[in-house]
This record gives structure tokens, sequence and C-alpha cells, in this order.
């Protein structure tokens, strides 16, 4: 090899570090985009349980800025992180699994080891589930208050109709009518609910379509009233309402029915015997807003939000009453599905009992007789 061969040997070799350079920045830049890309809260130690790398949102569970160095333990405060760790560097070839709770979240958490170039790390992914966890305990819950209110009003009809048929006594006109009352009551609650869980069906997959056209808004009202009547009359409630005549709404009526309905049956359902329910309706000449109030024990302030999810239920011993857990769901899908809003206020010193209020768009007046 010449002197004057040198420089150019010394020239190729740093190009080749600068490529070389390039290359890993790039790598690791693509690492760090991809693992801030995830939903995942991710985190890298070494055999020392000191973190080496921590995605955006591991930082944000934790709070703390670019922990590397640290341990886990210090980040995390999590005994339980820590132990998973420890018996993932011993069983080494295994993959853990468990649900830990991190302020008040409940989170999936997956440790492996991973050998790479002779050294070994450990990476944590947390998957917070506390949705899930939630839904499916309110699932759960949903089966087993439909069960038991399928159970309730099938064992009284069966109680009825033995009692219309009781080969003893035949049956008088008046208890006959009685009883067939009765039985026509319970098989409402039996449609009520299958008619809640066809709805919860139809909007999961899609094909609850809107067919918008003017429509007076007391002739809903009017017809959901009658609706709920036997069971209103049941109760000894009075249902009244404050609509104008000439009030219309653009939507589609059967939806909006059911909407009006649910609270209805809502009310109903949570009111003391001999009380009034009140259902108004007012335009600000774009939306409608139609109002049930209810004599009722009312939605505590620290509820109105979630009273409007699925399965969710205001503690039943409240009133004695359970659900699905799906009527108001079902109201918020539909409502908004017109591009409207409905919104419950909490009791407060200003008011007591339930109050709704739904908006809907206003399609104008027109002349009705």
């Amino acid at each position: 090899m010449s002197v004057t061969d040198i420089p150019e040997t010394m020239e190729a070799l740093q190009e080749r570090i600068e490529v070389l350079e390039r290359e890993s920045a790039y790598k690791q830049a693509l690492l760090l985009t991809l693992s801030n890309a995830a939903y995942d809260a991710l985190i890298v130690m070494n055999d020392q349980h000191e973190i080496i790398a921590i995605n955006n949102s591991a930082e944000i569970l934790f709070e703390r800025q670019r922990p590397i160095g640290q341990t886990l333990i210090d980040l995390t405060g999590s005994e339980e992180l820590d132990a998973m760790v420890t018996s993932a560097f011993m069983h080494q070839e295994e993959v853990f699994e468990e649900q830990i709770s991190i302020n008040r979240r409940i989170y999936r958490v997956r440790s492996e080891v991973i050998h790479r170039d002779g050294n070994q790390f450990i990476s944590l992914a947390l998957q917070d589930i506390s949705d899930l966890v939630r839904l499916n305990r309110a699932r759960r819950d949903m089966v087993a208050n439909i069960s038991h209110e399928l159970r309730n009003p099938i064992a009284n009809i069966r109680l009825l109709i033995d009692g219309l048929f009781h080969e003893q006594e035949k049956p008088k006109r008046k208890q006959s009518i009685s009883a067939l009352r009765a039985i026509a009551r319970e098989t409402d609650a039996l449609l009520w609910m299958a008619d809640e869980l066809l709805d919860l069906s139809m909007i999961e997959s899609g094909q609850a379509i809107m067919r918008m056209v003017p429509v007076p808004v007391r002739d809903i009202v009017e017809e959901s009233i009658e609706r709920i009547y036997d069971q209103s009359v049941a109760k000894e409630l009075d249902v009244v309402h404050d609509v104008p005549k000439k009030l219309m709404v653009l939507c589609d009526h059967d939806k909006v029915r059911r909407v009006l309905i649910n609270l209805l049956h809502n009310a109903v359902k949570w009111s003391p015997p001999g009380e009034t329910i009140t259902v108004q309706a007012t335009s600000d000449g774009e939306e409608v807003m139609i109002s049930v109030f209810d004599n009722g024990p009312g939605v505590p302030v620290d509820q109105t939000e979630r009273i409007f999810e699925r399965f969710y239920q205001v503690d039943a011993s409240r009133s004695g009453s359970d659900g699905t857990g799906l009527g108001l769901a079902i109201c918020k899908h539909i409502v908004e599905a017109h591009g409207g809003r409905i919104w419950a206020e909490g009791v407060h010193e200003k008011h007591k009992g339930g109050r709704f209020y739904f908006t809907l768009p206003d399609a104008g007046t027109e002349n009705i007789d």
C-alpha cells in the first residue's frame, strides 16, 4: 500500500462510518415512531430492571418524561409489575400475561424476554382494558337482569292461566277480565324487552335506517302516551302534555315515537303511585326541544352522562326496579342520528324528580285543524 492510498482509504472508511450512523439513526427513528404510534404503553428494560426505552403512551401513563436509567419500581411504584419482570427473567422463554390495576384503571400486561446479540432485554406492553372489563361486567349483569325479568312475567302469566282454568272452580266473568288484563300487562313487559334487544341488534348492525319526514309533535306524543296507558293506570299515574298543535319536526316517526315511549316508560317505572308525568315541547325556530318530567327520585348529578351508556343502570334499589339498561342508550343513538341532542338534569335543590330532554330539527308549522 502506498502512502497516497492512505487518505483515500481513510476517506472511504469515514464515509462508511457516516453511512452506518445514518442507517442506525434511521432505524432508531423508525422504531421510535412505531412504538409511539402504538396505543399500548411499551417499556424495555435490561436485566437490572433499568429502563432503556419507553414510548409516549407509557410516559403519559406514569407521568414521567424520559425516565431512561431509572428502575421499573421507581417509575411505576408497582410491585406487581416488578414481580412480573423478575418472573420473566427467571423463566426466560415464557410469555406472561396478567391483569393489573394502575391508577384505578385495569391493564392487560404482557411481559417477554428478548435475546439480541448476546444481550437480554425484557419488554412490557400495557393495554388499557378498563372499558372492556366494564362492558363484559355490564353484559353479564344485563343477561342476569333479563333472565330475572323474563322469569317474573312468565311465572305470573302461568299463575293467572292456572287460576282461570282451575278444574274445581268455574271462573267468573269479572275475574276473567281482570286476569286477562294482567296477562296483557305481563305480555307487554315481555314484548318491551324483545323490542329493546331488537333495537340494539339493529343499531349494532348498522341497519337502523332513518326515514325523515315532517311530523306533528303532538301526534307522536299522544301515540306514545297511549302506548304506556296500561302501565300508567296500573300505578295510578296521570300522564299529561303541553304540546302546541302546529309544532312540526323533521324525523323518522316510528323511531322518535320509540324514544318518547322509552322516556315515558322510564318515568312510569321510577314514579311513585299517584303522581303526574308531564311532556312538553317548545321550539326556537331551528330545533324543537321535547321534555319528559316525573316526580320520582331523579338522576344523581354524577350519573347524568353515564345513564346513556349501554347496559348502565342507576342503582335499582332506589326504586325496586330492574331493567336491561338499553333503553336510554337506544334513545341516544336515535336522537343523535337525527342530528339532535339528548340529556338529563341531575337532582339538585331547585327541582326534584327525573327531567329528560331531547331535540329534533324543526320542520316549521302547517295548517293543522
